[in-house]
């Protein structure tokens, strides 16, 4: 008996009703910017692909997730009471890409599922679940990030500068003497810097205990648009004669005049760096970065893959820790895709056809 009423419930279910050909392609159109959105394009670049206003794609994704994609069709929307309309929509999402959380009154920088959730409760009074919040971000083509962080230091004239004046000249004076180009960078990785993540409770953040028996291995790098890598180890602090004897070895290993770019770190530019320029004759020159900008140096993409890497190795001791640092090292070295990959971030590409 209760298969006949399942079977008659089946028979009696309505089901969509065909759209005409002009009906089809409003869907398609709809379903199209959706998709698009879901996939990471902006709002605003698929607003202007359809040619329709940027209020018109917020207006189709309140339906969207409401209703799916059944509701992106003409009269096949849900009757709910929609608690996220396209106002919101739109608001929230100039919010979260165009504004900080502390334009808002609150005391943090990075947006979060829970800070969203009071910023709608606060500004419209519309209550969700963080995993709500989450789909709704999703449906706005946005996801979580770890953010690239940048010196209220900085000044802008000087990277202005360097981007426009001085890079381009040390360009054309590698290109006249034949010079080799290189990008230098140092860092001091730690067993105890965990790039990783670790199980735990949800809800919980899992403590990692520290025995403070922790130890590291200094470095120093040397990349080229080229593709080219070269990498030391040193002992004690990093000091004017400790870089010319870099410097020396990678001039050597070049083969012809090298030109370096490095940071502002004061041995680089010390007097025994200094005077080895000097007594070079034109074979080695030292040029510096601006002030808080080591996302123009793309050696710094070096030790961020190195030390990612590492974090997904198991070391006991300082013995393991150091092989597996130089097989990781070594690694990188021979892999000219990836070395070639550095110098085609937003903030290198300035550099990446200085390889001639």
């Amino acid at each position: 008996m209760a298969k006949g009423r399942s079977a008659k419930r089946q028979r009696n279910k309505v089901k969509p009703r065909p759209l005409s050909a002009k009906l089809q392609a409003r869907y398609e159109k709809r379903r199209i910017a959706i998709e698009a959105v879901r996939e990471g394009a902006t709002v605003e670049s698929v607003a202007r692909m359809l040619k329709v206003s940027m209020r018109t794609v917020f207006r189709w994704l309140a339906r969207y997730r409401i209703g799916g994609h059944h509701a992106l069709r003409e009269g096949g929307r849900s009757g709910r009471p929609r608690k996220v309309d396209a106002e919101v929509l739109s608001w929230l999402y100039q919010a979260i890409t165009k504004h900080d959380p502390r334009q808002y009154d609150f005391p943090f920088n990075l947006w979060t599922l829970g800070l969203v959730r009071i910023l709608l409760k606060r500004k419209f009074g519309i209550e969700l679940s963080k995993s709500g919040v989450s789909r709704l971000l999703g449906h706005l083509g946005l996801s979580p990030q770890r953010p690239i962080y940048k010196s209220y230091k900085q000044n802008p004239k000087e990277m202005k500068k360097y981007l426009e004046e001085t890079f381009p000249g040390l360009l054309e004076q590698a290109r006249r003497m034949r010079a080799a180009l290189y990008f230098v960078d140092e860092a001091a990785v730690r067993s105890d810097a965990h790039r990783g993540t670790t199980w735990g409770k949800i809800g919980q953040t899992p403590r990692v205990e520290d025995s403070g028996d922790r130890f590291s291995l200094k470095m120093i790098s040397a990349v080229s648009p080229r593709g080219d890598m070269k990498f030391q180890c040193f002992t004690g602090r990093m000091n004017g004669a400790r870089f010319v004897a870099f410097l020396k070895k990678l001039r050597a290993d070049a083969g012809r005049p090298i030109i370096v770019i490095a940071d502002n770190a004061s041995f680089h530019g010390s007097g025994p760096v200094r005077r080895y320029v000097e007594e070079s004759q034109g074979q080695v020159a030292v040029e510096h970065l601006p002030a808080y900008s080591p996302h123009l140096n793309p050696d710094e993409q070096v030790w961020n893959h190195a030390k990612a890497r590492l974090g997904k190795r198991f070391v006991a001791t300082k013995n393991e820790f150091t092989t597996a640092l130089l097989s990781i090292m070594r690694s990188i070295q021979r892999s000219t895709e990836l070395l070639l990959s550095f110098f085609q971030l937003p903030d290198t590409k300035y550099a990446a056809h200085a390889g001639y």
